[in-house]
């Protein structure tokens, strides 16, 4: 009888639409290259069948799975406990199951986080972070877990902006303020980090959020939470101006090394997840 074990370990995503996520290219590709024998499945999942994609994951002894819009909110419902960045944001995109329990996470702002100080400690940092959605939420509540000094959120919507400055302020040691986003925002003075955290710039490498250039200053780090193209126009201006870019694709990438350590305990090789990212984007490191 042979002794080889035939048996996978199984981790995932659940999202819907779901064909255009890479995290599966670059999950697999750092699994292959740490010998480990795990799959990374990537499901189409509707609203109404989460509950039983929830069920059939335990039922089948996955280890973890990853929840993209539109359940990051949903699941909640679904699961036993909440890590403390999870229960402030309240959104999971990560979930681990250990004796049948499930509990959430939220990798977002985790990633975000993990890129940024690849490059400067965002402690007593301030910041300007464009855009109230999901990214943007959970990045402000990561740099305010962080020890941010100061985060100004800016919104078309200031209601919005102001909603999470107040979770920032509410569940953290740091302080921020919520303003709003009129014609092309002008970044204030004396700040150390400016992050687009919208949607502006995917899949067009010449859209660029509304966004005073001048008021960009030499040595600032401006990021960008957009992993395609990875060197965004807005990344492009502000390197010409003297700024540190910091692009999307760490963000992705450390996304997926945390969440495999929430799985499994082991640390996937990064640089191989973001290499595999820059092949299916066709992008170099000077793009």
């Amino acid at each position: 009888m042979s002794n080889q074990n035939f048996r996978s370990i199984l981790t995932g995503s659940f999202s819907t639409p779901c064909a255009d996520n890479p995290t599966v290219a670059m999950i697999e590709a750092a699994y292959h290259h740490a010998g480990i024998d795990a799959r990374y499945i990537n499901c189409d999942v509707s609203a109404a069948h989460l509950a039983a994609a929830v069920k059939g994951a335990v039922a089948m002894e996955w280890v973890g799975f990853n929840c993209s819009l539109p359940h990051k909110v949903a699941v909640i419902d679904h699961l036993d406990e909440l890590a403390q960045a999870a229960r402030i944001i309240g959104a999971v995109n990560c979930v681990t199951i250990r004796d049948g329990r499930l509990i959430g996470n939220n990798t977002d702002g985790k990633g975000f986080l993990a890129s940024l100080r690849d490059v400067t400690d965002p402690a007593g940092k301030k910041v300007f972070l464009l855009g109230a959605g999901g990214a943007a939420r959970a990045i402000a509540v990561e740099l305010g877990l962080a020890g941010t000094a100061h985060i100004t959120v800016a919104n078309r919507d200031p209601e919005k902006a102001e909603t999470i400055a107040a979770l920032v302020r509410d569940n953290t040691g740091s302080a921020a303020t919520g303003c709003p986003w009129v014609g092309k925002a002008r970044i204030p003075e004396g700040t150390d980090i400016v992050i687009n955290a919208t949607s502006v710039g995917l899949g067009d490498g010449q859209a660029m959020p509304e966004v005073d250039l001048d008021t960009l200053a030499h040595g600032q780090i401006v990021a960008d939470v957009i992993p395609n193209p990875p060197r965004t126009r807005f990344l492009r201006e502000a390197r010409a101006r003297g700024c540190t870019p910091l692009d999307g694709l760490g963000m992705l990438v450390n996304q997926g090394v945390i969440g495999v350590e929430l799985w499994l305990g082991k640390t996937l090789d990064a640089g191989v997840m973001q290499q595999t990212l820059r092949d299916i984007f066709g992008a170099s490191d000077t793009d």
